[in-house]
């Protein structure tokens, strides 16, 4: 049944991202069966010795003065340790020199927060809070006289900041921001009123960015529009300063309320109205960082439990020799490599300036809070009993995972979304197909393209072009895969047509696919940048190949199986089950 609010809400997707849909990027085209090379940025290069001194710094001073346990003991990340991370650069890492930051890029970046992420999950989201939302809304969307007044204190981490975005009402659900932003009579700005939760870093930050409603002229509607605040304003109250939490206690997550708050005109952030896209364009880049600190814990996860497996002894064996254990260790090692490959893949389509890459980055969001979930699970099963304990790391940092699938979008929101942001490409060339239909003799060249790549997708793949001769079967079998997919896209909106936006069933696969099909291609891509390194020892090609391998492998046969799922399952009965359980059954 459709909802009667779907018009309003296609409405609204189109507004937030028509523009962006213009551009296919890398991860759209699979879902049209194509393999977009040019739209794929090469791999980055493992060296980069600027960088690496950097790391390395970061992490002795990690080792030294962040203590993980004390700061989730306590409930808060040390002035020390915030003062140190300003003085290494890292609060302001990627802001402009100019501005007093240090101008990495975004892969540069995310190997510091990787770092992080295998330190300390209170302290990698407190930067990641702090840099990679706040500040760089004012780089992207800022005035010159906004980034001069704001970014030198947010670069040296004299002022931090917070993105204040969710409301009781509006979390997943951006767009249903209720706090509104009146303009004064004289024009010299607004009034903000509303409330603000689970902000972090809300009752700290000296700068924050918060949306709000503002009216649009000659109309009824309301627009969100960003604005830049500080808490001296009048009518900036904290009502909860650190809300108790499961995991990444360290952090500060607060609730604001907006009395009546003047905000003068020089601080709207951006164009009146475009409050959301900014908030979108800014979370591409806080879901990459979300990969790096992924990566990180999943690196130390897996390190620990090969050096368990390899010393614990349980019934005269070791028990890196049984086979549930290898079994394990073999998901997180070729995990692993596949979490770190579309992390910097994805960091490297940012850093070459590609027109688009909302689908990759909520892909990698997806896939990296998953993938360390399920390492972390498997972690604390390997180590038993003592796992459970807190001294150890592994309940801790089971509470600060599970933040991850939740914040910066929700996984059940965003596979939905992964979904039909490519579906909708395919979608609008199929309405296209059927209109030319009705003139055939006019419309020769649209019809035979479109003929032309459904049969090819039949009998023959895509290229999938590969330097080095040994990756030419890895690649060979990523095309046939990338080509099934894009038939059965096809054959779904064929079938389903517009209905498919309320099958979330159906979407969920089709997300999990594209994913895996993404993930895969980046972790071809690491190996050909691998394949190319001449200073790599045979002993290192020869390890990664086979890791790298077995998560393609793995990974195909996961591809395969949802697409077979579309059409084979049981979401009719799972449909009627559920209603059972919450009582809106219907004969």
């Amino acid at each position: 049944m459709k909802r009667p609010d779907r018009d309003k809400q296609m409405a609204e997707a189109e507004a937030l991202f028509g523009d962006r849909l213009k551009n296919v990027s890398f991860a759209g085209g699979l879902y049209f069966g194509l393999h977009l090379s040019d739209k794929l940025a090469p791999y980055p290069a493992d060296r980069d010795e600027a960088n690496d001194a950097r790391v390395e710094e970061l992490r002795r001073f990690c080792r030294e003065e962040v203590n993980a346990a004390a700061i989730d003991r306590d409930a808060n990340i040390p002035d020390r340790v915030v003062a140190g991370l300003g003085k290494l650069g890292v609060l302001g890492a990627c802001l402009p020199k100019s501005c007093g930051g240090l101008e990495l890029t975004q892969t540069q970046y995310c190997r510091l927060i990787e770092v992080l992420g295998g330190h300390c999950g209170s302290t990698a989201l407190f930067v990641n809070a702090h840099h990679s939302i706040g500040p760089r809304s004012i780089v992207l969307f800022g005035t010159p006289e906004q980034q001069a007044t704001w970014l030198p204190k947010l670069a040296t981490g004299e002022w931090l900041s917070a993105f204040a975005l969710t409301e009781p009402d509006a979390g997943s659900d951006a767009a249903n921001v209720q706090t509104t932003a009146t303009p004064t009579g004289d024009g010299r700005g607004y009034v903000l009123r509303g409330e603000k939760r689970y902000i972090t870093n809300g009752s700290i930050a000296k700068a924050l960015t918060v949306m709000a409603r503002t009216p649009v002229a000659d109309s009824s509607e309301t627009k969100v529009t960003a604005f830049l605040v500080s808490p001296d304003m009048p009518g900036f109250d904290v009502t909860e300063a650190r809300m108790p939490k499961m995991g990444v206690r360290g952090t500060v997550t607060s609730r604001l309320a907006f009395r009546d708050m003047f905000v003068p005109s020089e601080n709207v952030l951006g164009e009146v109205g475009k409050g959301l896209k900014i908030a979108l364009t800014v979370l591409d880049f806080g879901r990459t960082t979300f990969g790096a600190s992924c990566t990180g814990a999943a690196k130390y996860c897996l390190a620990r439990s090969r050096a368990y497996a390899n010393e614990r002894v349980q019934f005269g064996e070791k028990i890196g020799s049984f086979e549930l254990v290898k079994e394990k260790l073999a998901y997180m090692a070729a995990g692993v490599y596949a979490m770190e490959a579309a992390t910097y893949q994805t960091a490297a389509l940012i850093d070459a300036g590609v027109a688009e890459y909302m689908l990759e980055t909520a892909m990698l969001k997806v896939f990296a809070t998953e993938v360390l979930w399920r390492i972390l699970d498997d972690t604390f099963q390997i180590h038993g009993g003592m796992a459970y304990f807190a001294d150890q790391p592994f309940e801790r940092m089971i509470r600060d995972a599970r933040i991850n699938t939740v914040g910066e979008g929700s996984n059940d929101v965003l596979r939905p979304f992964i979904a039909l942001v490519g579906l909708r490409a395919v979608g609008m060339e199929l309405q296209d197909v059927q209109k030319a239909m009705s003139k055939p003799l006019s419309n020769l060249a649209r019809l035979g393209n479109f003929a032309a790549r459904q049969l090819g997708s039949l009998v023959s793949s895509p290229d999938v072009p590969v330097h080095g001769a040994e990756l030419e079967g890895d690649a060979a079998r990523l095309a046939s895969a990338i080509g099934h997919f894009g038939l059965q896209m096809t054959r779904l909106l064929a079938t389903y047509r517009e209905s498919i936006l309320e099958r979330q069933y159906q979407l969920a696969r089709v997300a999990d696919a594209a994913t895996e099909l993404y993930v895969s291609r980046c972790v071809l891509a690491r190996l050909e940048q691998l394949v190319g390194d001449h200073h790599a020892d045979a002993e290192r090609k020869a390890s990664e190949l086979a890791t790298a391998r077995y998560y393609l492998k793995t990974a195909e046969r996961r591809i395969r199986r949802n697409l077979k799922d579309l059409w084979d399952n049981d979401d009719e009965e799972t449909t009627r089950l559920a209603e059972g359980v919450l009582g809106t059954q219907t004969s």
